[in-house]
């Protein structure tokens, strides 16, 4: 068989680009761990010291800085779902198809901790990773919310879809995103 220059270079490119995927994707995983231990640190310290009210003010004062503190160039992270409470965390297109993957993959009996989903979108590493809802997410998030929480939230979050959650159900992902560079190397 032979082998011209534009295979050879082709199948080099395609080498690169694997390798470049999966050290992108290692990267961006690495950066979710610290980013959701400080999230939920932070809304277990506020329910600690004042209930479920002082957690939703204290997610939404300082999830947006969090996740800002947890961007670091030339990643950007975040957080978005099918329904969210922050109208800015909405998921865009892609986001949107990818959650809906996820939620088709969980019905299925996939596990949720293994659902991550990684691909270059126009010129964009994009990275997504399932979140369960946890125990803590039950009192501002479950099926069962008391009144007077309900209307602290209606308050902070007039336009808020994220209700009505049971445990273990998937409650969003987390977002990664980077700019990628293309090279001729």
């Amino acid at each position: 068989m032979r082998f011209t220059a534009a295979v050879l270079l082709a199948s080099l490119n395609m080498a690169a680009y694997a390798d470049s995927y999966q050290a992108l994707t290692a990267e961006g995983a690495a950066l979710i761990p610290a980013f959701q231990q400080q999230l939920l640190g932070t809304v277990k310290a506020a329910m600690q010291a004042g209930g479920p009210a002082k957690a939703v003010e204290a997610c939404r004062l300082s999830a947006p800085q969090i996740a800002a503190e947890h961007s670091k160039s030339p990643w950007t992270v975040g957080r978005t779902a099918l329904k969210v409470r922050n109208p800015a965390n909405a998921p865009d297109a892609w986001e949107r198809r990818v959650l809906e993957l996820f939620a088709e993959r969980a019905e299925a009996g996939e596990a949720l901790a293994d659902l991550v989903q990684a691909e270059t979108v126009d010129g964009e590493f994009r990275m997504m990773k399932a979140i369960a809802t946890g125990e803590p997410c039950l009192a501002c998030h479950g099926k069962h919310i008391e009144p007077a929480l309900a209307a602290v939230i209606d308050v902070g979050y007039p336009q808020d879809e994220a209700r009505g959650f049971a445990l273990g159900e998937l409650r969003g992902a987390f977002t990664l995103r980077r700019t990628v560079e293309v090279g001729n190397d």
